[in-house]
């Protein structure tokens, strides 16, 4: 039997243990009250914490499905622990809850914002909520009533959505994700710009394409005559060559690795060349040079971040590519192998490989990238979903293979247009319609594969661009993947309703003059929904 790694649980821990922090004053109140629910709960998870294998019959437990399962069972006791508090609010949140949302003192949340940590982010741990809506656990929350009437719903959002600040171009919808029954919708077949809500789209893509085991390796490979040694960049948009990495693929390990290869053979000093032909088509985004992306590379480390950040924007390398391969050289120099300067090449097919490192699954990235809306993982994984699907690993060949995987899922396409993976192209078009069927698609007992999508949506008030909102809302209740450009703001998520149904809701509004204040108008209706 594989062992699973523990990694999963450890990024889940801050946050039990701020939820049972701010609990705690309440508990000794609410233990008689919620016993014969936490005696449910305790079952529940017993029976079913991650469906090992029977010994009978063995099998590999492949990684997503262990990270999914473990932060489900841990999040479903946290689940336990906040009812066991109680109580309700009016509006439907619970107090101790808000309190906790209230103490928190962080900064950064913005779409774009910086984090405020310099430590590599680590996917979303998946909340309790999202999996009892859809029957993965058995809780205090039920999920046997009916879904809300729509006629009830609409009489709750129309006049939220209906708030100036929000411009006079929007959109909506809200989707019952059991049944897939849409029920709100104003203009939600309106394809409108849906800035940084497209990563939902490329998540979607990539994970159908590639599967959520997937992984990316950068390798070092020597050609056999002329003692030329090829970087060969495998498009990980996660390498690092940081000496703590978080877990990603590190740039040091793979020097560490090749210098014992190189002095097996005797060798100690080489031509250094490196390799991005994985990638095609311009680098550089019609963006032009932006803090929000670097030059889209095969071959880059740290997302060619001049600072120690890990996320958000930060002033980047002109060439990703040339800068890693500098500082690999560096790390063999310190491991006593001399190099030339390096300068780009293609490794030949009688090139040997020395060293390889590879990403964590394909899930984990995905996870990465929708938590902080990190846009360089964006458009590596529509280049890979291109490479897969045949398509030149390029923009246009990316945006293509995108939309031509959605339509193979039989999505509702009309109005879409996509330009690129990460959405900071302005002439990206997504409907409601479209972002809700791919979070119910996402939601699919049938499609397992694409539940990262899920997981990885930051979670209000806890993680990532949603780290700092909803302090006096739906805390830990409203799951959301945000969108914000100049003139443009976009929600799209997940919500638990009062009756433990879970919802897909997407906002996009368009032509919008006060960020913040449409900001705030979206998280209102996204927390009415939750009430």
């Amino acid at each position: 039997m594989v062992v699973p790694k523990l990694r999963p649980w450890r990024a889940a821990r801050p946050q039990v243990v701020r939820i049972a922090n701010a609990v705690r004053p309440r508990l000794p109140g609410a233990v008689t009250a919620a016993g014969p629910r936490l005696a449910r709960l305790t079952r529940a998870v017993r029976v079913r914490p991650v469906h090992l294998p029977r010994l009978s019959r063995p099998r590999t437990v492949r990684t997503w499905q262990y990270t999914a399962g473990a932060a489900t069972a841990g999040l479903a006791l946290a689940v336990g622990v906040v009812t066991a508090a109680g109580p309700w609010d009016a509006n439907g949140q619970r107090t101790a809850e808000r309190d906790r949302a209230a103490a928190l003192e962080r900064s950064g949340g913005a779409d774009h914002g910086r984090s405020g940590t310099a430590a590599a982010p680590r996917p979303a741990p998946s909340a309790g909520p999202v999996l009892t809506g859809l029957g993965g656990v058995t809780s205090a929350v039920g999920t046997k009533k009916s879904a809300p009437d729509p006629t009830a719903l609409s009489d709750v959002l129309k006049p939220l959505l209906d708030a100036p600040a929000l411009g006079d171009t929007r959109a909506a919808a809200v989707v019952d994700v059991a049944t897939g029954e849409q029920l709100y919708g104003a203009d939600a077949g309106r394809a409108l710009t849906p800035a940084s809500t497209t990563k939902i789209a490329t998540a979607v893509a990539a994970l159908s394409a590639l599967g959520p085991d997937h992984r990316l390796t950068t390798r070092t490979a020597l050609e056999p005559d002329t003692r030329e040694l090829v970087l060969v960049g495998g498009g990980d948009p996660t390498l690092t060559a940081h000496a703590r990495t978080g877990g990603w693929a590190g740039l040091r390990a793979l020097a560490a690795d090749t210098a014992k290869e190189l002095d097996r053979r005797g060798i100690r000093t080489i031509t250094l060349s490196y390799d991005t032909t994985l990638f095609t088509g311009p680098a550089l985004h019609p963006i032009g040079v932006n803090d929000n992306l670097a030059p889209v590379s095969a071959l880059t480390a740290d997302e060619g971040r001049t600072d120690d950040s890990a996320s958000g924007p930060a002033p980047r390398v002109g060439d990703p590519a040339a800068d890693a391969a500098a500082k690999f050289a560096g790390f063999l120099k310190d491991a006593g192998v001399t190099t030339t300067p390096p300068g780009p090449s293609r490794a030949s097919t009688r090139a040997q490989t020395l060293a390889t490192v590879t990403s964590p699954p394909l899930s984990a990235l995905v996870e990465r990238m929708l938590t902080n809306s990190d846009n360089d993982i964006a458009e590596a994984l529509a280049r890979h979903t291109a490479l897969a699907s045949g398509q030149p690993a390029s923009f246009d060949g990316g945006a293509e293979a995108i939309a031509t995987q959605l339509r193979k899922l039989g999505l509702p396409m009309a109005g879409a247009a996509f330009h690129d993976g990460s959405g900071l192209d302005r002439d990206d078009r997504l409907t409601a319609d479209l972002l809700t069927a791919l979070l119910v698609k996402a939601g699919d007992p049938r499609r397992p594969g694409l539940r990262p999508v899920l997981t990885g949506l930051p979670v209000a008030g806890f993680t990532g661009t949603l780290s700092t909102r909803y302090a006096d809302g739906a805390s830990g209740l409203v799951r959301a993947k945000t969108g914000t450009l100049t003139g443009v703001n976009a929600l799209a998520g997940t919500v638990v309703d009062r009756n433990g149904r879970l919802l897909a809701f997407a906002f996009l509004a368009s032509n919008t003059a006060d960020a913040a204040a449409a900001q705030s108008a979206l998280d209102k209706a996204a927390t009415a929904l939750a009430g």
